[in-house]
């Protein structure tokens, strides 16, 4: 055989078996470093989808702060701030005030009447949402009432028929004086020191004030102690023969109650009013029913 043709065959076979190895190697190489970064984006990926599960799986499960149905339980004599119209319609202030809110939120609207001086049940028993009707912030609510702020301010005034000879708070002495039962103006006629010298040492109650100021009229009480805003509202809207005495039984102010630790719907509420503030809405809502913008104070 020729020794330089065989030596070329044994060039060529050793520089072929050197490429091939050299390929095999930077292939074995590159193959050995993509898995662990195939293996890496993989975990990844599977750890995002199921923390993304997980999460999805704990939004399902945590309940709503706010119900899909929002009922208002009202006293529904009790204008301007909620009351029946000729229509049997309810309407007033916080009427008004509620429906904007649950717009804003996206609940429906329900206004249910109460009993009022059984308000702290129907709330307990969840059969409303809240106590929204001129209600008086009083001492002790925070233990059994997760409480806003005031949007409200009022006074408990004294209401007598312009032809009665009572004049101021002490004139009350022997006197028929009449008052809604669980209210603050029967509460602020308590601790006057002129109750135990009306007649028969205690109030005359009623279930609303439309009935205490309808008795006034003819002649069954001397006097009813309520609300001023109440109070004003009732005389001018309906042109009744009736003045508010100057002396005040008490100062106070309105908010809202939900029920003891629901918190969030509380919340929800009392941002999506300080919301309409800043619109104009609550503003207009005021004008509306007291021709002033700013009897509705939203802190």
């Amino acid at each position: 055989m020729n020794k330089k043709w065989l030596s070329g065959i044994l060039i060529a076979a050793l520089a072929v078996s050197a490429f091939s190895a050299c390929g095999g190697s930077a292939s074995t190489e590159s193959s050995s470093s993509s898995e662990p970064a195939s293996s890496s984006s993989q975990q990844e990926e599977s750890a995002s989808q199921e923390e993304s599960a997980a999460e999805a799986s704990s939004q399902a499960e945590e309940p709503s702060a706010l119900p899909e149905t929002f009922v208002l339980g009202l006293d529904a004599s009790f204008p301007p701030m909620g009351f029946m119209d000729q229509n049997n319609n309810i309407i007033g202030v916080d009427i008004d005030l509620a429906k904007a809110v649950c717009e804003k939120l996206g609940m429906e609207f329900e206004a249910k009447p109460i009993d009022w001086d059984a308000k702290e049940m129907e709330l307990n028993s969840d059969k409303i949402s809240c106590i929204w009707n001129g209600l008086t912030i009083q001492e002790g609510f925070d233990e059994i009432y997760e409480m806003t702020p005031a949007y409200m301010d009022n006074e408990q005034v004294i209401v007598v028929m312009e032809s009665s000879d009572i004049q101021s708070k002490e004139d009350l002495a022997d006197k028929i004086v009449a008052a809604q039962k669980d209210s603050s103006g029967l509460a602020a006629l308590q601790k006057d020191e002129i109750y135990s010298s009306i007649q028969g040492g205690a109030a005359k109650e009623y279930g609303n004030y439309v009935e205490a100021l309808t008795d006034l009229e003819i002649g069954r009480c001397d006097a009813v102690v309520m609300d001023s805003i109440v109070a004003n509202y009732y005389i001018n809207a309906n042109a009744k023969a009736m003045r508010v005495l100057d002396d005040k039984m008490a100062s106070e102010q309105y908010g809202i109650a939900f029920k003891k630790g629901n918190t969030e719907l509380r919340d929800a509420v009392w941002g999506a009013l300080q919301e309409l503030e800043a619109e104009g809405k609550v503003a207009e809502i005021s004008l509306q029913w007291f021709n002033k913008e700013d009897m509705i104070q939203i802190g």
